[in-house]
C-alpha cells in the first residue's frame, strides 16, 4: 500500500534552514543552487559593485548578491538582485527587512557550468511574468549576456554593444568589458 504525501508548500518551504549554497523553491520543488566557482565570483562581485557605486549614492537602487525573493508562488535567490531605492523593503523603524516579498526591478544570473540554460532562462522568464523590468544571464564561456525584457522579448548581446541596464541608472557595460573582469593581471 503506498502511502499518500502532501507536496510541500511555498510556506512549509520558507520554514526549512538555510543551505549552503542556497535552494531555491520552484514549480513547488526544492532546487538547491550550485556552489559558485572562481569566474561566477568575480563577475557577481564586480557586478554588484559597479551597479551599487554609481545607483547607491543617488538612492536609486541597490544590488543585492544571493537575495532571497517571494513572489509569485516561487522564492528564488537570483545571483543579483538590483531593487530600486523605494522598492526597497524596510521595517518600522526605517532599516532594510530581512524579508524580500517582491520580484527584483532587474535580475542578473550568472551560468556556472553545471548548470542548465533554460532552468536559469526559466526563472528570469518567471521574474519578467512577475514585474521584472530586465534581466541579464550572463554566460562566461560564451561570452554573452542575454536580456530578458518585459514581455518576454529576449536578445543575446556579445562584444562591444552596450548592455541594457535600468533607465535611471547611468552605467554604461559592454559584454567586453564585463568578461574582461575575468583576466587577472
Amino acid at each position: 500500500m503506498s502511502q499518500l504525501t502532501t507536496p510541500l508548500t511555498l510556506e512549509a518551504f520558507l520554514t526549512l534552514p538555510e543551505t549552503k549554497p542556497a535552494s531555491e523553491f520552484i514549480n513547488g520543488a526544492i532546487v538547491q543552487k550550485p556552489m559558485p566557482q572562481g569566474e561566477h565570483s568575480r563577475l557577481q562581485g564586480k557586478l554588484c559593485a559597479e551597479i551599487n557605486r554609481v545607483a547607491e549614492p543617488k538612492k536609486l537602487a541597490c544590488a543585492f548578491p544571493e537575495l532571497r525573493c517571494v513572489f509569485g508562488g516561487d522564492a528564488i535567490v537570483p545571483d543579483i538582485a538590483i531593487f530600486q531605492w523605494e522598492r526597497i523593503p524596510r521595517t518600522a523603524s526605517g532599516r532594510i527587512a530581512n524579508r524580500f516579498d517582491s520580484s527584483p526591478d532587474w535580475a542578473i544570473e550568472i551560468l556556472s557550468p553545471e548548470q542548465s540554460q533554460n532552468k536559469v532562462l526559466g526563472k528570469l522568464l518567471h521574474c519578467s511574468q512577475s514585474g521584472t523590468e530586465l534581466g541579464w544571464m550572463v554566460d562566461p564561456e560564451d561570452e554573452s549576456v542575454l536580456i530578458v525584457f518585459p514581455e518576454q522579448r529576449v536578445q543575446l548581446l556579445k562584444g562591444d554593444r552596450s548592455l541594457p541596464v535600468l533607465s535611471q541608472i547611468e552605467l554604461s557595460l559592454t559584454a567586453n568589458q564585463v568578461f574582461g573582469w575575468l583576466a587577472i593581471d
